[in-house]
């Protein structure tokens, strides 16, 4: 769920792939696994329909080191996707749904903000990012964790306003999967979780694959998700496990809540390259689906990148359902990529040379992951190698001092001015129409506030400048905001906006789409 840089990155008849991997493969994987101070990975390649590769490098755990091997499962974020489109097509194959069935006519509690909207959306706007939804809009209905129900979220995306008009533009969001995950239900009568295991993974011979945490802790052999989070802004300080906290909500596991290991991700990349068709009669989906799911329907915006990495720059890039469809030096590339809290995944295909792989990482060190997609990508279309890994790192390296470096900056400290009112005058509850209602009250001597579906979590409020105040959250995987109040003409709050502290946040901390009002 939480992007990366490697999230930014007509079926063809099959050629001959090349023999094997890079004979230097493992040995590059485990310097750079090193290098980056990243715990553990996971690679799996697939070639002519033939597992080529599937190992593990590092261990599952920095606190409770345990070596990671090919059915360590991995968090896999957003590159579940693909997966939930996968049983979408299913459906379509069964006669259940069609791909351009208005969504209120299978879930009639379904509402956007505009009726016509609403009676126009169809199951493929669900899985395309053309909502008018705004970048990540409702990502904070689920992120940093959530107790709210699949159908709530659908009753609640009636309250979110648009960014712009119905499918006029691009703009990646988990929210309209999760409503995805709740249209498997009603139309199949299964849980989204019961119809992935039943007619997805199970299928597909992916044995050890979960969708919920109970699952993948039950299924033991797992790779615990680490960042650096103790530095000045995310991603810089040393490397941490994270707390039992810090994983996907259930609510959002059709967007990308899934564990999968090296093993079992080697069956899907089979599966993909062979258009559904699985070993001896059976298919988990029709060829027409399979090609259905690789067709690009919306136009990706393309944004430069300095030398060198802009020679990985695509000439188009497009969304599909649940995948990304681009070039790469002349050759068509279905991919995805995936981040949640700790660890980051990318699942790639070329199917001009009926190859698959896929990276997975219990880290957030993105140079690594986009580099290393690279140097595979080179090597199966016969290019030289680039050094793509140290490249990639050193521009968000650079990024990430630029941004540290904004924040000691004298225009980013705060005037010693404020606050307005005693801090008993801020307390309160106010509510915003989609996120809910908020408390803020006074403890200690200092402003305390607490969020209505992020259970367990609480932030104190600091006084940074005027009436803006940043939160210091009793989880630190969470990103800090701003919170500031407005004040009518009686001198009483009127409402409370956020913003991100980080001018590089994940764009699932949008606190810019919160508009709070006192309650009644």
């Amino acid at each position: 769920m939480i992007r990366t840089l490697a999230l930014c990155l007509v079926l063809l008849v099959p050629a001959p792939a090349a023999a094997a991997p890079p004979a230097d493969f493992a040995r590059r994987v485990e310097a750079l696994r090193k290098s980056s101070g990243t715990p553990g990975a996971v690679v799996a390649i697939v070639e002519n329909g033939r597992t080529t590769f599937a190992r593990g490098f590092g261990v599952t755990d920095l606190s409770a080191p345990k070596p990671v091997d090919a059915d360590t499962l991995f968090f896999t974020g957003s590159t579940g996707k693909a997966f939930t489109a996968a049983a979408l097509a299913i459906l379509v194959d069964q006669g259940k749904i069609k791909w351009d069935d208005k969504v209120i006519d299978h879930m009639p509690d379904f509402r956007l903000w505009d009726p016509w909207v609403t009676r126009e959306f169809t199951i493929r706007d669900l899985l395309v990012h053309r909502s008018g939804l705004g970048l990540g809009a409702g990502d904070l209905l689920f992120v940093p964790r959530s107790d709210l129900a699949r159908k709530e979220i659908v009753r609640r995306l009636r309250f979110i306003p648009p960014a712009t008009s119905f499918r006029s533009a691009y703009a990646y969001d988990n929210v309209l999967y999760v409503v995805a995950g709740q249209l498997i239900e009603e139309v199949s009568g299964s849980s989204w979780e019961q119809f992935m295991i039943q007619n997805v993974l199970r299928p597909a011979g992916m044995m050890r694959t979960t969708v919920d945490i109970p699952g993948r802790a039950a299924a033991g052999n797992i790779a615990r998700p680490h960042a650096r989070l103790n530095g000045p802004i995310r991603g810089s300080g040393d490397q941490e496990p994270l707390g039992p906290e810090a994983v996907i909500p259930a609510v959002a596991a059709p967007a990308g809540g899934m564990s999968v290991s090296a093993n079992d991700m080697s069956k899907w990349l089979a599966l993909q390259l062979a258009h559904g068709d699985l070993p001896g009669e059976a298919r988990l989906f029709s060829d027409v689906q399979a090609k259905e799911m690789w067709t690009p329907q919306v136009l990706m915006p393309i944004s430069p990148w300095p030398e060198p990495i802009r020679q990985t720059q695509a000439n188009f890039s497009t969304y599909a359902l649940g995948w990304n469809v681009r070039d790469y030096h002349g050759a068509k590339i279905v991919l995805h990529g995936g981040g949640v809290f700790g660890s980051i995944t990318q699942v790639v295909l070329i199917p001009e040379k009926n190859v698959g792989f896929s990276i997975m990482m219990n880290s957030e060190e993105s140079g690594m992951l986009a580099g290393l997609t690279y140097e595979l990508l080179d090597h199966y279309l016969g290019r030289p190698r680039g050094k793509w890994p140290e490249a990639f790192t050193a521009f968000l390296d650079a990024r990430q001092k630029e941004a540290i470096a904004f924040l000691q900056t004298p225009a980013a400290q705060p005037a010693k001015v404020g606050p307005s009112l005693p801090l008993s005058a801020y307390a309160g509850a106010y509510q915003d129409p989609w996120f809910g209602t908020i408390r803020i009250r006074e403890q200690d001597g200092k402003l305390a506030i607490d969020f209505p579906h992020w259970p367990g979590l609480a932030a104190t409020l600091e006084h940074h400048q005027y009436d803006t105040f940043k939160t210091r959250f009793n989880d630190p995987v969470v990103e800090p905001a701003y919170v500031t109040f407005a004040l009518d003409a009686e001198g009483k709050v009127a409402r409370i906006t956020m913003q991100p502290v980080s001018p590089i946040a994940d764009f699932s901390y949008d606190y810019r789409d919160l508009n709070f009002t006192p309650a009644p």
